[in-house]
């Protein structure tokens, strides 16, 4: 029934699993003959899919829709649960409360061994308090709200409080540097921003607040900064702007007498989140998701694809700024599993950090980067063997592509080979997967057993039309949910990114091949965008932090493989007239590029060349400077204007004489 018979299948379905998992489940309230035949209705009718699936993931309505999908305004434009009322937060918060009060919600460690648990009466109440201080500092429903913090028991409460009181957070990467911080405030002329006085990393302090502070003196929309104490009373006190900013508790108490906001009926249309992703030229695309969307998509995801069951305890390792920071909240609360976070690096202080923590929280559900996987496999399989790991039920990964012998280790060594390991690849637009593994079919290394259910994804030719056993465009053929509405305020560069090139169907920027077996891989990007380490970033923003830099004039930033991160970027300048290229100056230039972007995407290598390779109209050709970087064919050069550039790039790069056994243009 469920296609057992792959013979190099490195995991297989319990018996236990095709009975009782959720999708099994799903599959017999729908009256499937298979996952096939649930996938084959799910794409000619998406109406009937969506109606199915929320029914099954038992969703709180404040009141139930009296259509599932309108799409008269085009499939980019299509809008969903017509008559209904959704609003995910209190969906996520009250029903747990109410149902078990004692529950265990949230548990939450510090690098440095402090925990903290709420369970599902505290979470609402603290939800509640945190309500009462937005309004009371100035809050109102459609007003954007900065998230810059680590992953603290504060960060869900701010989400969750936000889209009570029906306003929009945008979440930060809590690495970036200010000028990317300022950028994203900027772009949605936030009122307040939540940051930290700081965290931990490595045993060291991180002062969050003077980098928020920095990027606030660029942002003039920004009148309120509300301050988590997360070092305490012993740390150095943070720089204070009297007028300005407040301390989180204290805003808390002050407004303790204040009424409860009441509960409105939401619209499940209603914008809750605004999510900067990075492209691959202009400054960074903020992603609306709604109420009716976002939640609803990654908790469907998480139900049907990693089997997340009530009581589970899901810990994905990450960052409120990239998706699955946001996904992991709502996803998890909404299907009333545990939420499990970690604040610090996940070898420190020893490399069982990661383990220890698995084990003391009883995880179910383990998220790892395939970047995070071979960080940790060079410390040997005796930190993860010295803890008892049979909690584990599912293992996830997202954000790159797996080479087979760190996907082994992860399924062998973690999972002990009786985990599935649920790769799961999408995007921040979609709000989750497009394609993954499931619960139900075998699984083969670094492989997806196809579309997420669902997901009406297919693989196509430059023409469009479907494609097997050859790498094409991953594309999705009808709307679901979780798409974004829009970009904001920038409607036609969202269609010009995902709806123009095929009309009515969502180009995604992935290329991916579907083998003769029916399995998919994802073969990297179709555009330019850089993934370091799972996190997205546009070269142009790289490229705009390095000519920030005094001396260069132009600078080109490329990704190129990495045997840890998956990608790192390299970037290639030209320098003002009179500049010297030596070591010293590529590290500086480094090191703006760090100030503004963070640690995680810094530079692995500055080169300094005469000339970049450039089309007659004078656009940069970033995929000829990859192909002489790595010395690969750089394809059609027709439209170069000066074929000389190349050789300079060929020669720095690791297969020339600048790059054999040389550390000329090492960052620093």
């Amino acid at each position: 029934m469920f296609g057992l018979d792959v013979p190099d299948a490195a995991w297989r379905p319990t018996p236990e699993l095709r009975a009782e998992s959720r999708l099994a489940r799903f599959l017999r309230s729908t009256g499937a003959e298979s996952l096939e035949a649930l996938q084959a209705r799910a794409v000619a009718d998406p109406a009937w899919f969506w109606g199915a699936a929320a029914e099954d993931l038992e969703l709180g309505w404040q009141r139930p829709p009296a259509e599932v999908m309108d799409a008269a305004g085009g499939p980019e434009w299509t809008r969903w649960w017509r008559g209904g009322a959704f609003n995910y937060a209190e969906a996520a918060v009250e029903a747990r409360a109410a149902r078990d009060p004692d529950g265990e919600a949230i548990a939450w460690e510090g690098e440095d061994g402090a925990v903290r648990r709420l369970t599902n009466a505290e979470l609402r109440e603290a939800v509640s308090a945190a309500g009462r201080m937005f309004v009371a500092s100035g809050v109102r429903a459609g007003d954007r709200v900065g998230i810059f913090l680590p992953m603290l028991v504060e960060t869900v409460v701010a989400t969750l409080a936000l889209g009570r009181i029906g306003a929009i957070y945008s979440p930060i990467f809590s690495g970036y540097g200010a000028p990317a911080v300022a950028s994203r405030l900027n772009d949605c002329e936030a009122s307040v921003l939540v940051t930290a006085d700081g965290f931990l990393r490595r045993g060291k302090a991180v002062p969050m607040k003077a980098t928020a502070d920095e990027a606030v003196r660029l942002v003039p929309s920004v009148e309120r900064v509300i301050v988590v104490r997360r070092l305490g009373e012993g740390a150095e006190p943070p720089p204070w702007h009297r007028e300005r900013d407040r301390w989180w508790d204290e805003a808390i108490a002050a407004a303790s007498v204040d009424p409860e906001p009441p509960n409105r009926l939401t619209d499940p249309e209603t914008p809750y989140m605004l999510i900067y992703t990075s492209g691959t030229t202009g400054r960074p695309k903020g992603a609306v998701h709604v109420h009716g969307g976002f939640p609803i998509k990654g908790a469907q995801d998480l139900a049907h694809t990693f089997d997340l069951r009530p009581g589970d305890g899901l810990f994905w390792f990450t960052d409120l700024g990239w998706m699955m920071g946001p996904w992991a909240i709502s996803g998890s609360l909404l299907l009333g599993a545990r939420l499990i976070l970690y604040e610090g690096a996940p070898d420190h202080p020893g490399p069982d950090r990661l383990w220890d923590l698995v084990a003391r929280h009883r995880v179910t559900h383990l998220g790892l980067s395939p970047t995070v996987v071979r960080a940790l496999i060079q410390h040997g399989p005796d930190p993860v063997r010295s803890h008892d790991l049979t909690s584990l039920r599912v293992l996830g990964s997202t954000g790159e592509p797996w080479d087979p012998d760190s996907w082994w280790w992860y399924f062998r060594e973690v999972g002990g080979g009786r985990c599935p390991v649920v790769n799961y690849s999408g995007g921040t637009e979609v709000s989750g997967g497009i394609v993954g593994c499931n619960v139900l079919t075998p699984i083969r290394p670094a492989s997806f057993n196809g579309p997420c259910p669902g997901t009406a994804a297919d693989v196509v030719d430059a023409t469009g039309s479907s494609l097997r056993g050859e790498v094409g465009e991953l594309v999705i053929r009808a709307p679901q949910p979780g798409m974004t509405r829009g970009f904001w305020n920038d409607p036609e560069r969202y269609l010009e990114a995902y709806w123009q090139r095929f009309p009515g169907t969502w180009v995604h920027g992935d290329w991916a091949i579907v083998d003769d077996d029916g399995y998919w891989f994802i073969r990297g990007r179709s555009d330019d965008t850089l993934k370091v380490a799972g996190k997205r970033v546009g070269p142009a923003e790289v490229e705009a932090a390095a000519t920030a830099h005094p001396s260069v004039v132009e600078a080109a930033a490329i990704g190129v493989p990495h045997a840890v991160k998956g990608e790192a970027i390299v970037v290639v300048c030209t320098l003002r007239r009179g500049e010297i290229d030596d070591e010293e100056l590529r590290a500086a230039i480094g090191r703006r590029v760090v100030e503004d972007l963070g640690k995680t995407l810094r530079p692995e290598a500055i080169v300094i060349v005469p000339a970049l390779p450039k089309t007659g109209s004078g656009k940069i050709m970033r995929r000829v400077v990859r192909a002489a970087w790595l010395g690969l064919d750089p394809g059609d050069l027709s439209a170069l204007d000066d074929p000389a550039t190349i050789e300079a790039i060929r020669r720095a790069g690791p297969a020339g004489p600048a790059g054999s056994g040389s550390d000329a243009s090492s960052s620093g």
